[in-house]
């Protein structure tokens, strides 16, 4: 959610912003957020000068009243005042149901009017423009043909997706045996490396109230992505990050504290409304899995700096698992409203010959903590805005479809990385059951 002062100065930047993001119909609510946002003050600035007015007007009637026991003329003129003063209070009663309702009308249309992109970003109207910056890693083809991620799962005896649509339907599955352990190991082994960069380890919340939703995440998004628990104002989480950012609200933090750097494990839900559909046999979307996340709350200043370490934390991971990596800068189009830059860094499959997106790294700017009143109060006392940053570390099973295409071997093996051993009860090979 931008400024409204950033909006009633700049309505030209914000208009030339939407058109940068393909999203010509919300043009419109431009003026009328400029138009609400006159409604409003001049409400506020009206309602003020009659609650002044109103003591004084009082003080007025009395002294009139007073006056006249010697001068019956002021009777007539104290009836006036009351009368005046009757209007007054009529008119600011109107005003006060005025004035939630502009605010409110105000606060829908701010909230559907997208971030500023960062003047970096490249300009396309969807994922179909996004641009490669740099390969990690050599994108190898192995000399034997390599099944689909769930046929090389169930060669270790690794999965049920039978038994999973029996109790949940499309979209679940039944991890076991050594795919289990394997997606268990990298969760892990993600958690350690972050620990290990200075981040703090957490556990949060699954669920978590609407306002901390709205806060963290565009209308869009909401309904394309979150489970609410029905009869109470609770949502299963879509990505840690939720939970982690929203726990900072309406908070002030001391300057000295920042940066905060923060890793975090969590289940997540999503719906997966709109997208290309559920899988029936794969793993790749689906709606239920574990992800292990990173998020930094910073100065302004500094964001665009965690932004690069931070998805280069990503591609330091992934090579020490031996899998190649690119990253993908993503385009006006396909930044979600509430983000200033976006990249993506994509694993590659030997069995498609393609990269996929395994991460995704996010500079929010301070959006989220506009919406949720997440200040910083510098060191000479002054409020700003913090900047929030995410990533994902890991998140199994997109994690382990790459995992398992990259150290596949023709006996249908899957070697385990060294860095990874000791999470997996020391093993450096798993063999095929099936």
């Amino acid at each position: 959610m931008l400024d409204i002062k950033f909006i009633r100065e700049n309505p030209d930047v914000v208009r030339e912003n939407i058109k940068k993001k393909f999203q010509d119909w919300k043009l419109p609510m431009v003026d009328e957020v400029l138009e609400l946002d006159e409604k409003l003050r001049a409400a506020i600035t009206e309602g003020n000068e009659l609650r002044a007015k109103k003591n004084q007007l009082s003080k007025q009637v009395g002294m009139l009243m007073g006056q006249a026991k010697k001068d019956p003329s002021k009777a007539e003129e104290a009836e006036a005042v009351k009368a005046q003063v009757a209007a007054n209070a009529a008119r600011l009663a109107e005003l006060e149901t005025l004035e939630p309702e502009y605010e409110a009308e105000l606060r829908k249309r701010m909230l559907q009017i997208p971030n500023i992109i960062d003047a970096s970003v490249p300009i396309g109207p969807d994922d179909s423009a996004n641009v490669e910056v740099q390969r990690f890693g050599e994108a190898a083809v192995p000399a034997f043909e390599v099944p689909y991620h769930t046929d090389i799962m169930e060669s270790l005896d690794g999965i049920d997706l039978d038994a999973a649509r029996r109790v949940s339907g499309n979209g679940f599955y039944y991890l076991k045996g050594d795919v289990a352990r394997l997606h268990s190991g990298v969760l892990a082994y993600a958690r350690d490396f972050m620990i290990d960069k200075g981040f703090t380890y957490f556990i949060p919340p699954f669920m978590i109230h609407g306002n901390v939703v709205e806060g963290v995440m565009s209308q869009t998004d909401m309904d394309a992505m979150m489970y609410k628990i029905e009869g109470e104002d609770l949502y299963l989480i879509g990505t840690s990050e939720h939970s982690m950012i929203g726990s900072f609200i309406d908070q002030i933090i001391p300057e000295a504290e920042l940066p905060i750097t923060y890793t975090s494990y969590s289940p997540c839900f999503r719906k997966e409304k709109g997208a290309h559909g559920i899988e029936e046999r794969g793993v790749y979307r689906i709606h239920q899995f574990e992800k292990q996340e990173m998020i930094v709350v910073c100065k302004p200043e500094d964001s665009m700096d965690w932004y690069e370490k931070m998805w280069q934390y990503s591609v330091e991971l992934f090579r020490s698992l031996d899998i190649p990596v690119r990253q993908l800068e993503c385009c006006s189009g396909d930044l979600a409203d509430l983000k200033v830059k976006s990249c993506d860094i994509e694993a590659w499959s030997p069995r498609q010959q393609k990269y996929f997106e395994v991460c995704s790294c996010s500079n929010l700017g301070d959006a989220q903590a506009r919406r949720l009143k997440i200040r910083v109060r510098g060191e000479d006392g002054k409020l700003y805005l913090a900047h929030t940053l995410n990533n994902t570390v890991v998140a199994p099973p997109r994690m382990l479809i790459a995992f398992l295409e990259n150290h596949l071997q023709a006996d249908g093996s899957i070697t385990i990385p060294e860095v990874l051993r000791p999470y997996i009860g020391g093993k450096a090979v798993l063999m095929p059951k099936k």
